[in-house]
């Protein structure tokens, strides 16, 4: 039968149009069906690593602007340390700009918590490619680099900490790479 005769022998409302297969003759009705995903209950491992993921994605939602920004001003300043010929001017120029950021990162450091914390100091490595120590080393001298590493210590830490994007950090790079795709827009 045409489909022509069929439109004009039925109504345009008493046919309910559906997808069929014709097996050995057989013609049966074919659904196709939303995918579905099936999940088991979570184990109490699975729950404590998907917790585990979770602050670790908010820590570093929290602290990567920070890094990023101190990535910034640390080329910066290496930029305009190379240009400087004197010590003392270079001094200065350090003392300068550590007035300005405690004026402005002061209080949104102290607001952080110790783990968002290590998570900072990952990802100014990451931003930088020297870790904590080295920079505090570089820039306000070995003693004072000594000193807070020795607090860090306290807090279960290290400023020395390296950062690895295969290794042991590679959850934290792919949610910095995550959020670095809402940068972008």
């Amino acid at each position: 039968m045409e489909l022509q005769q069929f439109n004009s022998r039925f109504g345009k409302n008493d046919t309910i149009w559906s997808e069929v297969i014709i097996y050995n003759g057989d013609t049966i009705p074919a659904k196709t069906y939303a995918v579905v995903n099936v999940f088991r209950a979570m184990t109490y491992a699975m729950r404590k690593r998907n917790e585990a993921m979770t602050r670790l994605r908010n820590a570093v939602y929290v602290t990567y602007p920070y890094a990023r920004k101190a990535g910034m001003i640390l080329n910066d300043m290496n930029v305009h340390l190379a240009k400087m010929n004197s010590e003392s001017e270079k001094k200065d120029y350090v003392k300068s700009m550590e007035k300005q950021l405690k004026k402005e990162f002061t209080d949104p450091m102290e607001k952080l918590s110790v783990y968002q914390g290590m998570v900072l100091m990952k990802l100014i490595n990451r931003q930088t490619g020297n870790n904590c120590y080295d920079i505090i080393k570089e820039y306000r001298g070995g003693f004072s680099a000594r000193l807070w590493q020795t607090v860090a210590f306290f807090f279960g830490s290290s400023l020395k900490q390296p950062y690895d994007a295969q290794g042991e950090d590679h959850d934290v790079e792919i949610i910095v790479q995550e959020v670095e795709r809402m940068y972008r827009g």
